[in-house]
């Protein structure tokens, strides 16, 4: 049993990485399991106690989405959530599933309820580094995810199609159609719109997933998924 020290986020951290570190199998069941335990033991702490927890996890222990999920499910941790923040906690993103647990748990979310403004996500649209950009574009989907509150955003979700879609290195092709599939459910006109005006420039992986998302409602009707 786990006395909670409010004052103590980095020996939380490292009963969590115990925890963690002891399991006999790793798979997202079994760690979610062990998120939900400390979320229920810090839901009443202050949201500087959770950030600095899901730090130590992050940063000390690398447990990257297991320390967004605590903020995530925190809601003062998360609604403390700026342009500061958000930047320390995408440090080190650098592969698809890193980028995506960030911009689906975190900044997607975060700029869809307004706690930052859309000139972050334009900048890391323009950023160098491909791992931002795809940011950029995995943040829209919290608009227009249903499963997850989104209620639809056709201006914000294209403007940031806009900026990248004439980058065709892979990671962010795949991100463009994964923004743009999303956003049929909610204007497939609109979407088949943009895919005519820059036919020219999209990446082939983005005119067929998405056509066959407008046509279909499936990514890949061979594979029955989305």
């Amino acid at each position: 049993m786990i006395t909670l020290d409010p004052t103590s986020p980095v020996e939380l951290a490292s009963a969590f990485d115990a925890e963690h570190r002891a399991l006999a199998i790793h798979k997202t069941d079994t760690e979610r399991l062990i998120c939900r335990k400390y979320s229920n033991l810090v839901h009443r702490t202050p949201a500087e106690y959770v950030l600095a927890f899901a730090r130590e996890l992050l940063f000390t222990h690398g447990h990257r989405w297991q320390a967004y999920e605590l903020i995530a499910a925190h809601k003062a941790a998360f609604q403390s959530l700026r342009v500061d923040e958000l930047e320390e906690l995408g440090q080190g993103i650098n592969s698809w599933w890193a980028v995506d647990s960030f911009a689906r748990t975190l900044s997607g979310p975060a700029w869809r309820d307004g706690l930052v403004s859309d000139e972050l996500i334009i900048k890391w649209a323009h950023s160098p580094d491909l791992w931002w950009r795809r940011a950029a574009l995995v943040s829209t989907v919290a608009f227009n995810n249903r499963s997850q509150g989104g209620k639809g955003d056709v201006p914000r979700t294209l403007a940031i199609c806009r900026l990248l879609v004439a980058d065709h290195e892979d990671m962010v092709v795949k991100a463009l159609s994964w923004a743009l599939r999303e956003l049929v459910y909610f204007d497939p006109q609109a979407v088949k719109d943009f895919i005519q005006e820059h036919e020219h420039v999209l990446a082939g992986r983005v005119k067929r997933e998405v056509g066959s998302k407008l046509r279909t409602g499936l990514k890949n009707p061979r594979r029955k998924g989305v």
